[in-house]
């Protein structure tokens, strides 16, 4: 069962109203497939991806039943493809995030367990640290060998949850149509202070208001400004707060805070929003004053 009444509005109950997949002994090819993507989409984090991405010998092992489905997740972890898009050139905290949620279907919940798996990085190398995820009781408790992982904390187990779960891996996850690869925060650790601190984190929407996946707003509170070279109060129509991220358009100057909020009048909604279009930014809310 869902975890929270509100997973419609998170986003999170296309997984908790949803069965898990397992490779069962009397599976049809059809039954194969859906098990392959199923992992791909787990393990990659929801790609898109084309058929030359795809691991051919592994596939084949699979539909073989040569290999195990935590074998194939393996292999995927392993693969170059997986490399790429969350090893090379992330930090390394933010690969151990993703290798929780993509491996585990969970968030990192302390300090010890991101240390556990920095040092085994740096003594043991990639692989030996992909391995003890896959190899992990933890593992092999949620999922055997046959079940495909997925978000364990969207839904209730009863098997090792913990009350961060939910809003940490809310932080990690941005809903069910967006890729672990587009989210417009980057490559930036989500997760380093709220577990230093021992805090729980924020629960995040994945998208719409002020609270939506596309705005965070600034340490230090609200910084909107007009954008109509006057006062806030300018203009006899309705002023409207409109938030904006991830401008970065080419030669737009590069600054450490892509998200601003503006306050303009209704006349000015339309050659604003245009605006942002041409600097490559998203309008992550509109609210009327």
């Amino acid at each position: 069962m869902a975890i929270t009444t509100a997973a419609s509005r998170l986003g999170t109950s296309a997984f908790s109203d949803a069965a898990t997949v397992e490779l069962r002994p009397k599976a049809t090819q059809g039954d194969i497939e859906a098990v392959i993507l199923a992992v791909y989409r787990q393990v990659l984090g929801n790609p898109h991806l084309l058929s030359s991405d795809r691991l051919v010998i592994p596939e084949s092992l699979l539909r073989d039943r040569k290999i195990t489905v935590q074998e194939f997740v393996r292999q995927v972890a392993k693969s170059s493809l997986y490399k790429e898009k969350f090893f090379h050139n992330n930090f390394q905290s933010r690969t151990i995030e993703h290798n929780y949620k993509h491996l585990l279907g969970r968030a990192p919940y302390e300090q010890s367990e991101i240390t556990e798996h920095l040092n085994r990085y740096e003594s043991q190398g990639f692989d030996a640290d992909i391995d003890s995820y896959i190899d992990s009781p933890e593992y092999q408790e949620n999922f055997g060998e046959n079940i495909v992982p997925y978000y364990r904390d969207f839904v209730t187990t009863g098997m090792g949850q913990r009350a961060v779960g939910l809003p940490r891996l809310l932080q990690l996850y941005r809903g069910y149509a967006s890729s672990d690869r587009a989210q417009l925060i980057g490559k930036t650790p989500r997760l380093v202070k709220d577990i230093v601190r021992k805090t729980a984190s924020a629960v995040v929407p994945p998208s719409g208001g002020a609270g939506g996946f596309a705005f965070l707003p600034a340490a230090k509170g609200d910084a909107s400004y007009s954008a109509f070279g006057g006062s806030k109060a300018f203009g006899s129509g309705q002023l409207f707060r409109v938030e904006v991220a991830a401008i970065s358009k080419p030669g737009y100057p590069k600054v450490r805070r892509v998200n601003k909020v503006v306050v303009i009048p209704y006349e000015e909604l339309s050659s604003h929003m245009q605006r942002v279009q041409r600097q490559g930014g998203k309008i992550a809310s509109i609210t009327a004053l």
